[in-house]
């Protein structure tokens, strides 16, 4: 099973990024309260970006990579998306 960078909208407009084998399970468990510490508070989230990835190492190094991102660039990334 394929692993998947995300970029989550939370309520507040802010981003979140992460990644995870299932999205839909991933954006469920946020929604939950189950997710991170910071999607908690901001709940509701969406996942409104992702990408695929053979190897749980691959998607970590593309979460670290467009974590140091500004928002701007971030949002340029969601969207091109075809998820968007």
């Amino acid at each position: 099973m394929p692993y998947h960078f995300y970029l989550a909208r939370c309520s507040d407009n802010s981003l979140y990024s992460g990644y995870c084998k299932d999205i839909s399970d991933r954006e469920n468990a946020h929604n939950a309260g189950k997710g991170a510490k910071y999607t908690r508070a901001r709940r509701p989230v969406k996942i409104i970006h992702s990408e695929e990835f053979q190897t749980q190492s691959e998607a970590m190094k593309r979460e670290s990579e467009i974590k140091k991102w500004s928002k701007n660039k971030k949002e340029q990334l969601v969207t091109k998306s075809p998820n968007h």
